[in-house]
């Protein structure tokens, strides 16, 4: 019998002894359909290899611990879980809850044990993997464990929002749906009950957040939080496409060969060393952003309405330095 099925058997006793249901030999062996001696076998391993304080008690004719609070040591664990438990872990750098990050930290420790002697935590993965975020919008602990604990009970939320756009700070009652990670920053997707739809919350600009009492009921018509999060955040995203072709010049290109700007780019290595880049896209705003940070690396070979953007961008740059004394 494998180790794996014979963990069952112990998990399945150990909750048995700790609902107070006084399992037996008899009872495990009907349970899993095996031999009255090997079930026995199982009950010692677990009493003398598990360390399980196991005492039987005539009156109830089964087990019980001596000790409530023993629990069963963690199955072992290939070397490639752990390291994707590892990851998982160092990846959580981004979240700016110190509380979660160390509850993640417990969790893995009580399910890896310990490594040569050695607490498994954040520490030792450190020196083995690395996160580094630059140009990320910051967010409280406290705010991100609310919205957090929020979504996971869908419990609606009264929050204060500043928006950059009107410069104006607003109430509103919403019902959290989706946490995503974008480009560096936490957005909020949430049914906003004063626009009566589904809105993208940065919660950088979320200044206060408290439970409500209120019923926050979600329309039958609202699209799927993926649809939206898939039309509305990244350059290529969104309903209408038009076609983007970039021309990057040779110094660049191979660096540019190695990046992923959508799923179904394309591109085409130059006679010169330069690469033209392919790939839909549906709006301007961000994509300017990116290719306005190639500088002279980068062309916009179309569509003429992107290039004549980046163009007047361009000019209006080059006059604030023309009367701009450099100290």
């Amino acid at each position: 019998m494998s180790s794996k099925l014979a963990f069952e058997r112990f998990i399945w006793f150990h909750e048995q002894v700790k609902a107070g249901g006084f399992p037996n030999t008899g009872h495990l062996a009907r349970q899993f359909e095996i031999s009255q001696r090997t079930a026995q076998r199982n009950i010692e391993f677990m009493r003398d290899r598990l360390g399980a304080p196991l005492l039987y008690n005539k009156d109830k004719r089964g087990y019980l611990y001596s000790d409530d609070s023993y629990e069963l040591p963690p199955q072992r664990f290939s070397e490639e879980s752990v390291m994707a438990l590892s990851l998982a872990v160092r990846l959580s750098s981004s979240v700016p809850d110190e509380k979660i990050k160390h509850d993640l930290c417990s969790v893995l420790a009580k399910i890896l044990g310990r490594r040569r002697g050695k607490a498994f935590c954040f520490e030792d993965i450190a020196e083995k993997i690395s996160v580094k975020n630059i140009e990320y919008s910051r967010t409280t602990g406290g705010l991100f464990h609310n919205i957090v604990t929020a979504i996971f009970k869908s419990n609606p939320l009264v929050i204060s929002y500043y928006s950059p756009h009107t410069r104006e700070q607003s109430s509103r009652v919403i019902m959290p749906l989706h946490l995503l990670h974008y480009m560096g920053s936490w957005h909020l997707v949430a049914y906003c009950t004063n626009r009566k739809g589904l809105r993208d919350f940065v919660l950088a600009r979320i200044k206060s957040v408290e439970q409500t009492s209120s019923n926050v009921i979600l329309p039958d018509n609202l699209p799927p939080v993926k649809e939206y999060v898939r039309h509305n955040f990244g350059i290529m995203q969104g309903g209408k496409t038009f076609a983007v072709r970039l021309l990057f010049a040779p110094s660049v290109a191979e660096w540019i060969s190695e990046q992923v700007w959508h799923p179904e780019q394309k591109t085409i290595a130059k006679k010169d060393g330069s690469l033209l880049m392919r790939f839909p896209a549906s709006d301007h705003r961000e994509l300017k952003k990116k290719i306005l940070a190639h500088g002279a690396n980068v062309v916009v070979v179309s569509p003429k309405s992107l290039a004549e953007e980046i163009k007047n961008e361009i000019h209006k740059m080059s006059t604030i330095y023309q009367d701009y004394d450099i100290i």
